[in-house]
């Protein structure tokens, strides 16, 4: 009968995605649910033998990631990007227990199923803090650790009043495209907005508006509390494997800013400063300065980002 339940879910799950081309699916038990996680997983024609793994941030999925997939197998890396679950394609829970553990353990698992023994890991936003725990949790599979723009390097909990996941679920199935694109302009593009960022946008607001709408919201409630009440800011000066920091310096993302003094907020996700007091506590931690490039160095100037991440990939 198990068997049958599992072969069951994998044609619904399957029937339900056939949507998303090029999107796969590891099928798992976590916390007595059955969870498809989507991932791609892009080889290179002329493989390097190494295999570089991206997490996507917490407005975001694998897909934003696709430019710098399609030039990474280029350069002869084997590329696998996921969605985390409740993101994406991947399985949004009525009830999950979201924790940065989680995230690295359903990650590991899903490179176990495929065989892949370790990884270059590159993280952006909220999956610098997946990150920054998959490194610490497995060393030996983490080769290099690069974090673009990673959020989590300052403790927002000391200084912003609490929200409860009550009061952010209801913020969050209320949330608008105009809503959503002010948050983009302010936090993301300090102040400046381009064609080219409408994608991104249209995707995390299709979410919004999908049939899964508000189980969809219940999980950005859920992550939002994650990412506030699980800071690795402390965690930094354990990290044992090889990092390299890319750090948009104009980016000014900071969850609860809204919550605080004017005077406070300006002094919240600064990322100029941020970057470089990160970097010193990560013995022999590379830092490498974006000028003028935000919170999506490889949405806003992928030239620019992508000649940054080679650099940290050979160097």
């Amino acid at each position: 009968m198990k068997l049958l339940f599992f072969i069951i879910i994998y044609l619904l799950s399957n029937s339900f995605y056939a949507q998303s081309p090029g999107v796969n699916y590891i099928h798992f038990s976590s916390q007595e649910q059955q969870i498809n996680m989507a991932y791609v997983y892009q080889k290179a024609e002329r493989p390097n033998g190494k295999t570089v793994l991206l997490l996507h941030g917490k407005n975001f999925s694998h897909t934003y990631w696709q430019t710098t997939i399609d030039a990474l197998t280029e350069d002869g890396y084997n590329v696998i990007a996921p969605d985390q679950v409740g993101f994406g394609n991947s399985t949004k829970p009525q009830h999950y227990q979201h924790t940065f553990q989680q995230c690295a353990v359903n990650t590991k698992s899903l490179l176990d199923s495929l065989g892949i023994l370790n990884v270059i890991v590159v993280a952006h936003s909220m999956g610098g803090m997946i990150a920054t725990r998959f490194a610490l949790m497995y060393p030996r599979v983490c080769t290099k650790l690069i974090l673009e723009n990673p959020i989590g390097l300052e403790d927002w909990k000391i200084i912003v009043p609490y929200s409860t996941i009550d009061e952010a679920y209801k913020k969050e199935k209320n949330k608008t495209r105009e809503e959503l694109k002010s948050y983009f302009i302010t936090n993301y593009f300090h102040d400046q907005w381009k064609e080219e960022y409408d994608p991104i946008l249209d995707e995390t607001i299709s979410l919004y508006r999908s049939k899964d709408s508000l189980v969809y919201a219940k999980n950005m409630a859920l992550t939002s509390d994650m990412i506030f009440t699980q800071p690795v800011c402390y965690e930094f000066k354990n990290i044992k494997v090889p990092t390299v920091l890319i750090i948009g310096q104009a980016d000014k993302t900071a969850i609860g800013k809204e919550k605080v003094d004017g005077g406070i907020a300006k002094m919240m996700g600064n990322y100029a400063e941020l970057g470089g007091k990160t970097a010193a506590q990560i013995s022999g931690c590379r830092l490498i300065e974006l000028q003028g490039l935000g919170h999506i160095p490889h949405v806003e100037d992928f030239k620019m980002f992508m000649n940054s991440l080679e650099d940290a990939l050979n160097n």
